[in-house]
């Protein structure tokens, strides 16, 4: 079984899919992406974390990440390994005194757990032979069709960014951060 190692390119807005996301993994060292699609929550504990942005409360990932450091574990890995009917799974490898233990878990929290906890994200390189998409060109989406399901996903806007960022500093009550993506949108807007 060969392990690829993957990192997270960025979220993306899945049209016709009732709010869900596409959390697009690339290949580190290749140019295959893996689109995964996930749920609101999941995204938006995601982009919290990847934008450094802290909410004055923990949310759910920050407990469990807050908890296992709590009992001296770390997470050593977060491994995609399955993919069936459509679904993908996913193990995070805990690690305690030289001692490993799998869990499984949904990709999209294992994810979420992985990015608080600064762990690699491994895929199964079957998958990504089944459900990878070839890049044409490194760091920029194809603006191609996931094959499960027949989903368009393409790079979101710059707008729809902002406007993205914006929801979520006021759903954390970053109303600072608000304010300064409030004054770009209206600036782009013209």
């Amino acid at each position: 079984m060969s392990k690829i190692k993957v990192n997270i390119l960025g979220l993306s807005t899945s049209p016709g899919s009732g709010g869900a996301y596409a959390l697009i993994l690339n290949e580190a060292n290749g140019g295959r992406r893996l689109p995964i699609i996930i749920g609101t929550f999941e995204a938006q504990a995601i982009a919290l974390e990847l934008e450094h942005i802290k909410p004055p409360r923990p949310m759910t990932h920050d407990l469990l990440k807050n908890t296992i450091h709590t009992f001296n574990v770390s997470v050593s890995e977060v491994f995609i390994n399955e993919l069936s009917e459509g679904t993908f799974h996913a193990k995070i490898i805990f690690s305690k005194h030289g001692d490993y233990i799998e869990q499984d878990s949904r990709p999209s929290d294992a994810i979420a757990l992985a990015v608080r906890c600064r762990a690699p994200i491994y895929v199964k390189d079957s998958i990504l032979e089944e459900a990878g998409i070839l890049s044409e060109e490194k760091g920029k989406m194809t603006g191609s069709a996931f094959s499960q399901g027949e989903e368009s996903f393409e790079e979101m806007t710059e707008m729809e960014k902002l406007d993205n960022e914006l929801k979520t500093a006021i759903e954390t009550e970053n109303y600072e951060k608000a304010a300064r993506l409030r004054d770009k949108i209206n600036k782009l807007k013209g």
